[in-house]
C-alpha cells in the first residue's frame, strides 16, 4: 500500500491535544480590528477544539496528526 497523503493546508491550521482532539484558532482575527472591542480580540486569541461534527472529516485528511 502506498502512504497517505496528508493535506498540507491543513496541517497548518490543525494542532492535536493529549487526548487525540483537534484544536483550531479561531476565525476574523486578521484585519479590520479597531471596530472590534478589545475583550472581542482578547478572546480571539484563544484555540478552540474543533466540532466533533468536522473532527471525523479533518481525522481523514490529516492521518498523521
Amino acid at each position: 500500500m502506498p502512504k497517505m497523503k496528508t493535506s498540507r493546508a491543513a496541517a497548518k491550521r490543525f494542532k492535536t491535544t493529549g487526548t487525540g482532539k483537534l484544536v483550531r484558532s479561531k476565525a476574523y482575527k486578521s484585519h479590520i480590528l479597531t471596530k472590534k472591542s478589545t475583550k472581542r480580540k482578547r478572546n480571539l486569541r484563544k484555540d478552540i477544539v474543533t466540532d466533533a461534527t468536522n473532527s471525523k472529516v479533518m481525522k481523514k485528511i490529516l492521518p498523521y496528526l
